[in-house]
């Protein structure tokens, strides 16, 4: 009980300093004080507007944003999202261009479930729709899912991944960006046993810490430092009276933001003093580079503990998929049966987070694949964010992954097409044929 009152707590602060931001802007705004020009009230009615706008973010799930994009007939076509695959922890979504063709590239984006929504890959997304059939992994928060839903760990993930490409067919290129990297590699390699047919074209494996130990970083040495009983203990909280989740057992979204800014937490209390200013000063704006940065950055979503758990303990510290050890319901994953999907691994030089090193380990794991079928990319200016989302990856990055597919797919006449396009419904992965 004492976990569910923390999280309440945690609540609670939160809401009372959104509150106590709203009440200065308020205070500070009064009319008469117009009257008077004080440059102390002016930073007052600043510091409230980016104090209650900071904390009010920290529970709001963001828009796509996505309207529309010009196609190749210089059009404007909109965008509309539909679900493919419905699922308790998380559904299969489909970016649907009205009033254009099918694309011949058809890719599967596998958002990672760090702490964020799967719209922190908004301008991946945006940056493929113009060429691609885009669909993604858009995972629920866990604040939100009753406990009759039952536990979601790292088997429960690789078995929706395994369900999601199942529903949209072997003519298929998977991209996989951050944590979701080791499970994909493994859900590919568990079908790859299972139903060979099912099977995606390529898969793309973006920064992720496939083996941990490989280069260490901050993140794997704090896997390191810390007992599973410490994590558990100081990590693990109950979900309040407030949401549909109550009772169950999450790391908390704001607990896992808290550990993001204290990375880097200067820079981050720079970026707030310098808008506080900017705002004052009537230079900022409702979606200048600060606001558009950490209204995505300051939008947090719960984990599922057991997910949160096994990602620790599995992956960071027992190393499963890096000794290719892992296993899904009893079953021994072997990463060596993926002999026909294409794969590739993006690192960045500067990436902090899954150093160079950690994720193009995964091409040692696959045995059984050509060289021929194996490439890895090495981005020289890019840290963890610019890899998926930055300049190096719409200039750079992007340009090799369309190629890679390109290089990987048969001629469109020749395509296994069985997408759905219809909203499916589903149990949950626990229902899955590989269970």
């Amino acid at each position: 009980m004492r976990y569910m009152m923390t999280y309440d707590l945690m609540e609670t602060f939160r809401n009372t300093n959104q509150w106590l931001g709203a009440s200065a802007l308020s205070i500070a705004s009064y009319p008469v004080f117009a009257m008077t020009p004080n440059p102390a009230l002016q930073w007052m009615a600043a510091w409230g507007e980016v104090t209650e706008r900071t904390f009010q973010r920290m529970t709001a799930r963001p828009d796509w944003g996505i309207e529309s994009i010009t196609g190749e007939d210089g059009r404007d076509h909109l965008i509309n999202i539909e679900t493919v695959v419905e699922a308790p922890f998380g559904d299969l979504i489909h970016f649907d261009v009205a009033g254009r063709d099918e694309m011949d590239r058809r890719v599967l984006l596998v958002a990672p479930m760090s702490g964020h929504y799967a719209t922190l890959l908004r301008s991946t997304v945006r940056s493929l729709l113009p060429d691609c059939e885009v669909y993604v992994t858009d995972w629920h928060n866990a604040r939100d899912i009753p406990v009759s839903a039952g536990r979601f760990d790292i088997e429960d993930y690789t078995l929706y991944l395994m369900d999601f490409m199942r529903a949209l067919g072997n003519d298929l290129h998977v991209i996989a960006v951050c944590q979701p990297a080791p499970l994909t590699l493994a859900a590919t390699a568990y079908l790859a046993e299972l139903e060979p047919e099912s099977q995606p074209r390529s898969l793309t494996l973006i920064g992720g810490p496939i083996n941990p130990d490989a280069t260490p970083t901050d993140v794997t040495d704090f896997g390191r430092r810390v007992t599973m009983g410490q994590l558990e203990e100081t990590m693990i909280q109950r979900v309040g009276f407030k949401h549909k989740g109550v009772g169950r057992s999450v790391y908390p979204g704001l607990l896992q933001l808290s550990s993001f800014m204290s990375m880097n937490g200067e820079r981050h209390a720079k970026a707030f003093s310098d808008q506080i200013l900017r705002v004052s000063r009537g230079e900022a704006s409702d979606r200048d580079p600060h606001n558009k940065f950490y209204d995505e950055y300051l939008a947090v979503m719960d984990m599922p503990a057991e997910f949160y758990l096994s990602t620790v303990e599995r992956i960071f510290k027992d190393l499963e998929i890096a000794r290719n050890a892992f296993t899904v319901r009893g079953h021994k994953v072997d990463i060596g049966a993926i002999t026909k999907v294409a794969v590739k691994t993006v690192e960045g030089a500067k990436d902090d987070i899954s150093a160079p090193g950690q994720c193009v380990a995964a091409l040692d794991l696959l045995t059984g694949l050509p060289d021929s079928m194996k490439a890895s990319h090495v981005e020289p200016e890019a840290g963890h964010y610019g890899i998926f989302a930055g300049r190096s990856w719409r200039n750079n990055i992007r340009p090799l992954v369309l190629d890679f597919i390109d290089a990987n797919s048969e001629a469109p006449a020749q395509r296994n097409r069985t997408a759905p396009r219809k909203k499916k419904k589903k149990d949950g992965a626990r229902k899955s044929k590989a269970a």
